[in-house]
């Protein structure tokens, strides 16, 4: 998409975040055209510095955002951070409850002044009698159930992901989006606020309801009783590994005729299935292992059932399906690495919204940004002197 293409282009998001989940709500927004200017602190934001599994937060969810340095510990700083958020439509936070009206940049001291001024507020909690609490993407996978669905009995398990943080940003944006429309109605801006744990509740809603139907407390998936008799994952002779499912009684002839397995009458249904599962299996199991990983795979291609291959993060790069599609977009890394990184999962007017981002270093833009707010360039020296900011 070109920037006249862009959805959100002419909105201006001003960002006091860090970590992954309010990160992640500048992301999505600056992939559909806003700008978003990042507020770090002197130093730059330590999340770029995060090693193992949080080595990839930076790079992921701040890419195609512009960045200034500001010290708001200094009274001056803070005046700058007020001018920046005079000139921005949206403004978006992640840190604990209280720490923005400490600053004097809460929502209440700055609607006043600027009521078209739309305030994304992330949280562990919405308001409540968690609201005090430290959260974390964890924490809310351990109380919020999701951890519990995901690890065999006695053994709670977080995803492989960060998914709340990201899907709690996702609810962010949602509502910035919802709030825009509005402001288009009545010409004010609101605040809004998304949360790591009431997003894993939602995200479990889904067992909420079946004990809600059945009276029965879900079972944690990995020994769930399963909907459909075939729907697991399955060993090949070549030690590697596919899953499959047969979710339908006219999927589960296809696979009889291509297999040449015995579509006996007492298998017809779902529900005949799923009884005789414990001596079905095995000898689907058998079935699939005596063929190698690629000969399954293309006998399935043409039947139509569901199946997927267990890939590792790392293989993704060279995945056949998102490199053909424009499901990766070039990002410059702050070494200069090239390399390239997911995109949005979703089509506008048939095209895909990436673009190649670079990915800015810590102050990278606030010389650019300071002239954009009208400062002189004896004024910026003199910011920059007294580490208000910096470049």
């Amino acid at each position: 998409m070109t920037d006249c293409e862009t959805p959100l282009a002419g909105l201006t998001v001003i960002e006091f975040t860090h970590m992954v989940m309010g990160p992640a709500v500048g992301a999505i927004l600056a992939e559909l055209g806003a700008r978003v200017i990042r507020v770090e602190p002197p130093g730059g934001d330590p999340t770029r510095r995060l090693g193992g599994s949080g080595a990839g937060y930076f790079s992921m969810y701040n890419r195609g955002k512009a960045s200034i340095v500001v010290d708001l510990k200094q009274a001056a700083g803070i005046t700058l951070a007020k001018r920046l958020v005079a000139s921005a439509d949206i403004l978006v936070e992640n840190f604990r409850p209280g720490a923005m009206e400490r600053l004097g940049l809460g929502y209440m001291a700055l609607a006043e002044a600027h009521p078209r001024l739309i305030y994304c507020s992330q949280k562990g909690f919405l308001p409540g009698p968690y609201a005090h609490r430290t959260a974390l993407d964890e924490v809310a996978q351990m109380m919020g159930g999701l951890a519990y669905m995901t690890g065999p009995p006695g053994r709670p398990l977080r995803a492989g992901a960060s998914v709340i943080d990201v899907t709690g940003g996702m609810f962010g944006v949602i509502a910035i989006l919802a709030a825009v429309e509005q402001r288009h109605r009545t010409g004010r801006g609101q605040q809004v606020d998304s949360a790591l744990f009431e997003t894993a509740v939602y995200l479990v809603g889904q067992h909420m309801a079946q004990f809600a139907v059945t009276g029965t407390p879900a079972q944690p998936m990995p020994v769930r009783i399963s909907a459909w008799a075939v729907y697991d994952i399955f060993d090949t002779v070549d030690d590697q590994q596919l899953f499959v499912g047969v979710v339908s009684d006219a999927q589960w002839l296809r696979f009889c005729r291509e297999f040449k397995f015995n579509a006996a009458p007492e298998l017809a249904t779902n529900a005949d299935r799923v009884a005789a599962r414990a001596t079905l299996l095995p000898l689907i199991r058998t079935l699939f292992g005596s063929m190698t990983q690629a000969e399954l795979i293309a006998r399935l291609e043409t039947t139509g059932l569901p199946f997927a291959p267990i890939i590792r993060p790392d293989e993704l790069f060279d995945d056949l399906h998102l490199v053909a599609s424009g499901g990766l977009a070039a990002v410059t890394l702050a070494d200069g690495t090239v390399t390239e990184l997911p995109i949005l999962p979703v089509t506008m007017a048939g095209k895909r919204t990436g673009r190649s981002f670079k990915l800015p270093a810590a102050g990278a833009d606030t010389y650019t940004i300071l002239a954009e707010l009208g400062l002189a360039a004896d004024e910026i020296a003199a910011l920059i002197a007294v580490g208000a900011v910096s470049d």
